[in-house]
Order: structure tokens, then sequence, then C-alpha cells
């Protein structure tokens, strides 16, 4: 878009219309909300409880406030930004859907989304499921002993935690550690394998922030604030955010919303794949895949691409996939980029008690993934993941997730039996 959207934020004791009419064009003019319903026709959450973008705005705009405060559709809208990136008006109503969640009383909030958002603060990890920095410290030693003992190239592997000048600090989704800690050496070894000087932190290690989510502004700077403080003490120069969309996008938004100082340079881990594979860094071609002819496609995360780094990180996740797959085995969703759809698993849906409206939701996702002919749909997302994952199961496609960090090892030859948990028959024992 040529201009930047308009942003839509909360203003104590103002009205839903009186944010409306202080951001729309022309003074305020709520008659600049074309109806053209541009937003609804490419929102999955159309229909959902009867509602869509459109009619948010126009209840808005016709001061229907205590509406909107009761409608649960707050939280079955993912707030992906499609619907801006469609409107001829720049009107973000993402920003809208989120001031509806923050007016409802915090304890009546989808308790999934809540604890979450709570686990995180009750120690200083950050981590959405409470794990605190002594059990993430064992975790990461023990399965790091265990790489070491198993395979002699990664003998001298490091994992640092609070390593004093390192050059990265990398956050880690606590699914991992806590659920599937075979998932983190993959990334491990990429590190490892480029002579990256990184490192963990004890405090704020944990990625997510599902108080965004919550629309809970304090909880969302404090969880930021405190990762943000543990990278610039330990000296950091970059701070690195693992494969998640909205991992990536809280920071991204959280440190400029709420002005938060900070001496690093956030990058996500994909424009870091991209970057090392044109050095030579990373060795990865698709040989391994020339006769086996696995298809594949990728997931565009609304959070990083239409809401925070735009094509440029599109184009660097489509590099690195086309070089780990080959140009013959790559099929794009249509649409993509900018104008792909959302999957349905962000903005905490899979944390909310909406599920059946979730899977509903995804059906659009699901159906691109299936029109490509795809075996395999790539997606740099935990919750894309999950929800792709899912949404795979319920309608029956058959298509499989996996991560850009395992098909970067299995190109290097160097993903043990373990660490292939999303991968099916076809390449289960690829490289072994």
């Amino acid at each position: 878009m040529a201009e930047e959207p308009l942003v839509l934020t909360r203003r104590e004791g103002k009205s839903f219309k009186d944010i409306v009419m202080e951001k729309l064009p022309d003074g305020g003019n709520l008659n600049a909300c074309l109806t053209c319903g541009t937003c609804a026709a490419g929102c999955p959450a159309t229909g959902l409880e009867g509602m869509d973008p459109r009619k948010v705005v126009r209840m808005a705009a016709l001061g229907m406030d205590e509406e909107l405060k009761k409608t649960p559709w707050a939280w079955m809208c993912s707030m992906c930004g499609r619907c801006v990136h469609a409107c001829p008006m720049n009107i973000n109503i993402p920003a809208l859907v989120y001031e509806a969640r923050a007016s409802w009383p915090r304890e009546q909030r989808p308790r999934g989304i809540l604890r979450s958002c709570d686990e995180a603060l009750r120690n200083a990890s950050g981590s959405a499921m409470g794990t605190p920095e002594e059990e993430f410290k064992f975790v990461v030693e023990d399965v790091l002993a265990e790489v070491r003992e198993a395979d002699p190239r990664f003998a001298d592997m490091e994992a640092p935690i609070d390593k004093q000048g390192a050059m990265f600090f990398l956050n880690q989704n606590s699914r991992e550690p806590v659920t599937e800690p075979e998932e983190m050496v993959p990334l491990w070894k990429i590190l490892h394998i480029v002579g990256a000087d990184w490192t963990y932190g004890s405090i704020g290690w944990g990625g997510e922030n599902y108080c965004m989510f919550l629309a809970d502004d304090e909880s969302w700077k404090k969880v930021t604030s405190q990762t943000a403080k543990q990278a610039d003490d330990l000296g950091c120069r970059y701070y690195i955010s693992t494969e998640c969309g909205h991992v990536t996008y809280s920071l991204w938004e959280g440190l400029q919303r709420f002005n938060i100082p900070h001496k690093f340079e956030l990058v996500p881990i994909v424009s870091l794949y991209a970057k090392w594979i044109r050095e030579g860094k990373l060795k990865v071609n698709s040989d391994w895949n020339k006769n086996l002819k696995v298809k594949f496609t990728c997931q565009d995360p609304c959070n990083i691409v239409r809401k925070s780094y735009g094509n440029v990180w599109a184009e660097d996740l489509r590099f690195v996939c086309r070089t780990l797959v080959g140009d013959e085995n790559f099929i794009d969703m249509v649409p993509n980029r900018l104008n792909n759809y959302c999957c349905g698993g962000g903005g905490g849906a899979l944390q909310a008690p909406y599920r059946e409206e979730r899977l509903a939701y995804g059906r659009f996702k699901n159906d691109q993934i299936v029109a490509t002919g795809a075996s395999y749909c790539i997606t740099p997302c935990h919750n894309c993941h999950a929800q792709i994952h899912e949404l795979g199961e319920h309608y029956g496609a058959g298509y499989r997730t996996v991560h850009l960090w395992t098909l970067i090892c299995l190109s290097l030859g160097i993903l043990a039996e373990n660490e292939r948990i999303y991968l099916g028959p076809d390449l289960a024992e690829v490289g072994l």
C-alpha cells in the first residue's frame, strides 16, 4: 500500500465511535467507510457468529459499543490484517478488534489465553507454559549432552545460556523444551555449522507473548521489556526471533508501541537462513529431492509478512524453500505473500474455546494447500504449524507440516532419527 495503515488506538473514556471518527480520513467522516465489503469478502472469519469486519466498523460507527463488547467474534478474528491490506480507506480493523477484546473484564476473557499470559508473568522466563529458568537450563543441558554423545560431528556443539557478549540472543518457543525437546536441536546444529556466536537468556528466553492476544497492554509491555533488557544486559547486537509469527510480531510491535529502549536489532531467523545460504555458510541444496520429487508449499505467517516485515521476508522464505526442495518441487499457494489467507491459528485462537469456529475459519487455508497438490506445507510459525497440522487431519487432506530447520538439516545430512517427528514415511529415512 502506498500509505501507512491508519492505526486505531485506545483513548481513555472514549467510545468506539470516538476512536473511529478520530482516525478515519476527512476529519472523521464516517461515510469514509464505503461499506464496499472488500474486507468481509476476503476474511475467513466472515459469517462466524453472524459477524464480519464490515459489521464491526459499522457497529462502531453507529455507537453500538455494548454489542461490540459482548460479541465473541472478537476472539474468533485472528487480527491477521488481511482486511487492512484490502481496504481502500486503510482502516485498521484489527486494532478495533483489539479494542473490543480489551473492553472485556480481564477475568472474563478466554481462559486459555488468560492462563498463557499469566503463566508468562509467573517467573522471569517469560514462558507461556510457566517453565522456570532452572528447568529450561536443565532441559537444554540434558539434550545437548545426549546430542554430543550420539553424534561425534557435534561433540563440541554449544547451547549457551547467559553468554556475555554473544552476537545473537535467541528466544525459544516453550513448546519445544516442554513437550518436544528434540525439536530444539536442528536449530542448534544450524547455528553451530555457520559458526554463530549466540546465547539464550535465563531471563526472557520464552518467545511467546499471549498477553498481546489477551489485549493486556501492561502485561505485553512487561514480557517484552524483560526479554529486551536481558538481551541488552548480555551485550547482544542482534535478537533472533525463532520460527514463529507472533513471537516475531509481539517483539517488533511491542518495542515500538511501548517505546521500549533497546540497543539490539531484531532479526527473524528465516532472514538469517537466507543470508547464510547466499554467503555459502549453509551449503544446502535440493539433491536429496531430485529423484523423490516430493512437492512442497509454504505458509506466509500473517504476523511477519502482512504485519511487520512484508514481501522482503516473504521472498527470503521462498528463496530458502526453493533452494531446499528444488524449484520444480515448490508450488506456491494462491493467493500468497501479503495477500495470503490466514490459517486461523493466530490471535490466540488455539487457546480460545472456539475450536469448531477455528476449524471453519481454516477451511480457506486447507483448500489453498490442497489446490497445490503438495505433500508438505512448510510452516515457519508455531501457531500456523499447529493449526495447519490440525486442519490436515480434520479435513482428511493428507498433507503434513514441517519446520524449515528440519528441511535444512535434512538437506545437510545431519537430521537425526529422533528429529523427524513431522516427516512422513516418504522422508523418514532420507539421509540416515
